[in-house]
């Protein structure tokens, strides 16, 4: 598919290269990199102090659960400094939030259901006052015996929502004729969102009951709602305006809204400005992580590693209250095949409900832990058959029909796994790799490697079919400037930076003339999250929508000033700040001129631009549709070396090739890439999110809770886009990239098995996250049957 107009880019790869001023599929400087850089970039912390401004403090629950036997604040609102403290008792609207199920309190009512959990703010002139106050806060509890982990919660079938089963084919008859059968039970640890910038509101009351509500969230319009739901108010007399955010990763996408409506209540009733913004160690106890998960297993294949069929469940501990829990899950099961084609399977999914912070959205959605399933049996499998797991992976990809169905029933169109395997296992040198360590391991004695390849097969969109839109808001002034504004949010993951692209290469203008606005609610309503790796596939579809609009109300205006037949103005490109005729480049109009002859001719240059992904459906009880537009693709080879004396490895190289479609911009993409990837690593060896057994979080700062530094990161790192990858139907061809990169990190778990395996025979067995002492444990039982075996011999 060609561009139907000249800057106009959908669909295939275009067949002639873009315009030389085009910024689009070109690396370019992220937009608000100079100002991150030089401390210039405004976050919602660093927007101007407003006159009469209060904080908030919360006050937090010490019990993971327990009734509230009485409260009282009487001494507190004496406290010199102190503006008032506020209880349940004190919301006017409803006191329940969520974004799906309004089960939460966002203040404790009658009971309190993790440690943590906020019962009261006090709201002062600053935060030495909110603390003295909140000294004299009295709370009498009653506790109770909690739920704190997910088996308590199965046995006591205590569960959010109810079960989720995908299945097709014989499953009993396909595990009964198995030549090979693989079972077992495995758990997958939490982890925290860690951005940079903790979670923070600042309300700012107007005139006529208004509020002007500055949140570091990845969805205002939740945010606007959930303020106006518990106000009792309507949307539109609270406006959310977002500036950018320090990082986000899904722990801003519901659980910032509790922040801002806890800021507004106090905004409203005392009638000041109020900001809330956490600390690190509230944060962490505050808000929830990533979801752990227990998934056990049953799985059958052929004596030369085919799968035939795969029986499991998979259990999700999803805190206290339902959050995006349901639609979590439900992603895990959708994902428990990554690449591989499974002729027979039945996968149930249920969410269990803990004395535990509501656990929610993290970058993967639930994709990353139902992956895990299958890559532990297929390296399970090559284990007990003694084969290198890349062949039984590369043995099970999906394939030509009937191989080309999903679990849930959706096709697959355009399968890259087998392409990205064979560049990516040309580029690393797989094979003699694989035996140099083969070879390094038998003369090693306690240092060993490990060697293995991970493939990720990801589906893109929202799976709940109305959150696919987006919508953007485009103005051009007089003097050929433009002002643009989209639903998205800006958390350093450059979609600003994409956004500018589409509209330059839309307009054909410099994109120093374009400026992209904060988002705000009062410009783009009913906007979706900035989540599920859409943020450019769905904004950039509206930009680029009303981009358009306006190039199309400019022609008859550039024709005028060019002297030409309204026809001719069809043929007009716009390209480089100009407007002119294809076989005159160097003459034509500027486009300053022709926005102000635009102008003069009362032609409206204002327009809203509007997307909605077609095809998009899925029936939960039946366990079939399509709730993905596309799929991206990737692969990664990962070596690492393992201390078998310590537990501790490093990573020696990882090579990466991914599929981001035709990149919007690569050196962003790239970026997003090399983060996925680190941070997925760090999920699975070195993040570990600990509570005491009364619920106490023991990780909640950066003194106990460790992310990988900059010495974590592999040693030679080598990552490259797929090319010649255009995806039909995307804006300018390109894939969403955001969460797709996270999952090619369980190429380090498969990697740290190899290595372990070199100390004794037979399966691994390996906890994750695989800590030092968790690889350290796993050495040892592998060294055992080594010496088991050597006594054994004859």
């Amino acid at each position: 598919m060609t561009p139907s107009k000249p800057g106009h880019l959908v669909g295939l790869e275009p067949t002639a290269p873009e315009s030389p001023g085009s910024p689009l599929h070109r690396s370019t400087p992220h937009e608000s990199g100079a100002r991150h850089t030089t401390g210039a970039a405004l976050y919602v912390d660093d927007l101007p102090r407003p006159r009469g401004l209060l904080v908030a403090l919360p006050l937090l629950s010490p019990h993971a659960r327990a009734r509230i036997l009485s409260k009282d604040a009487s001494a507190a609102t004496g406290v010199d400094g102190v503006a008032g403290v506020f209880f349940a008792e004190d919301v006017p609207g409803d006191v329940r939030i969520g974004p799906v199920v309004h089960d939460e309190p966002v203040l404790a009512l009658g009971e309190v259901h993790h440690v943590g959990q906020v019962v009261a703010i006090v709201v002062g002139t600053d935060l030495a006052a909110c603390r003295a106050g909140a000294a004299q806060v009295t709370v009498e509890y009653e506790p109770q015996s909690p739920t704190l982990d997910i088996q308590r919660s199965i046995d006591a079938e205590d569960f959010h929502g109810t079960p989720h089963v995908i299945e097709r084919g014989d499953v009993a008859g396909a595990l009964a004729s198995a030549d090979l059968r693989i079972t077992g039970e495995m758990t997958c640890g939490g982890q925290d969102h860690f951005y940079l910038e903790t979670q923070v509101a600042l309300v700012i009351p107007g005139e006529d009951d208004t509020l002007r509500v500055y949140s570091s969230t990845q969805h205002p319009t939740e945010v606007q709602r959930m303020v106006a739901h518990t106000l009792g108010i309507g949307h539109h007399k609270v406006i959310v305006e977002v500036p950018r955010l320090g990082g986000g990763f899904g722990g801003k996408e519901s659980q910032a809204a509790n922040f801002a409506v806890l800021a507004a209540l106090a905004a409203r009733s005392l009638g000041r400005p109020v900001k809330m913004w956490l600390n690190r160690d509230q944060d962490m106890m505050i808000t929830g992580k990533r979801h752990p998960f227990l998934c056990r297993y049953d799985a059958g294949l052929s004596s030369d590693g085919q799968l035939r069929v795969v029986r499991a469940e998979l259990y999700a501990d999803g805190g206290w209250v339902t959050d995006l829990s349901l639609a979590i899950l439900d992603r895990a099961l959708f994902h428990v095949d990554n690449a591989y084609f499974i002729p027979s399977l039945r996968l149930e999914g249920r969410v269990c409900r803990t004395n535990l912070p509501s656990n929610t959205a993290f970058r993967g959605f639930g994709g990353p832990q139902g992956m895990l399933v299958i890559e532990e049996i297929l390296s399970r499998a090559a284990e007990r058959l003694g084969k290198d797991p890349a062949e039984l992976r590369q043995k099970n990809f999906y394939g030509p029909a009937p191989r080309d169905l999903t679990p849930y029933g959706q096709s697959i169109d355009d399968d890259r796994s087998g392409r990205i395997w064979k560049e990516l296992k040309a580029e690393s040198d797989y094979d003699s790799r694989r035996r140099e360590v083969e070879t390094f391991n038998a003369r090693a004695s306690w240092v060993r490697r490990g060697l293995a390849f991970q493939p990720v097969k990801f589906g893109i969109s929202f799976t709940t079919a109305f959150l696919n839109q987006a919508g953007a808001l485009l103005l051009i002034y007089a003097d050929g400037t433009v002002h643009l504004n989209h639903g998205g949010i800006e958390m350093g993951q450059g979609l600003h930076s994409k956004m500018l692209a589409i509209c330059s290469d839309t307009l054909g203008v410099d994109p120093a003339s374009i400026r992209v606005v904060d988002t705000a609610t009062d410009k783009v309503p009913n906007t979706s999250a900035t989540a599920a790796s859409s943020g450019s596939d769905l904004n950039g579809q509206a930009v680029q929508d009303a981009a358009r609009q306006l190039r199309e109300r400019m022609r008859p205006a550039a024709a005028e000033i060019l002297n030409l037949e309204p026809s001719e103005g069809e043929r007009l490109v716009f390209d480089g700040g100009r407007i002119f005729l294809p076989e005159d480049p160097a003459g034509g109009a500027a486009f300053s001129d022709v926005a102000q002859r635009a102008w003069f001719n009362r032609i409206s240059l204002a327009a809203t631009g509007f997307y909605r992904t077609p095809g998009i459906r899925y029936d939960r009880e039946a366990g079939r549709g399509r709730p993905f537009y596309y799929f991206a693709y990737g692969g990664a080879v990962v070596e690492v070396e393992l201390n078998g004396l310590t537990g501790e490895h490093r990573m020696l190289r990882a090579d990466i090739l991914h599929d981001a479609g035709r990149s919007l911009l690569p050196n962003i993409d790239r970026g997003q890439v090399e983060g996925a990837f680190i941070q997925g690593c760090g999920w699975l060896t070195c993040e570990e999110v600990r509570f005491d057994d009364q619920g106490h979080l023991l990780t909640h700062s950066p003194s106990t809770y460790k992310i990988p530094a900059f010495g974590d990161a592999p040693e030679d790192f080598r990552v490259r886009l797929l090319d010649r990858a255009a995806q039909p139907g995307v804006i300018g061809g390109s894939k969403a990239v955001g969460e797709p990169p996270f999952m090619l990190a369980i190429g380090l778990v498969s990697a740290l098995r190899h290595a372990v395996q070199s100390f004794g025979p037979g399966e691994v067995e390996l906890n994750l996250p695989a800590t030092p002492e968790a690889l350290l444990r796993s050495v040892e039982q592998q060294s055992r049957k080594s010496d088991a075996k050597a006594v054994d011999a004859p």
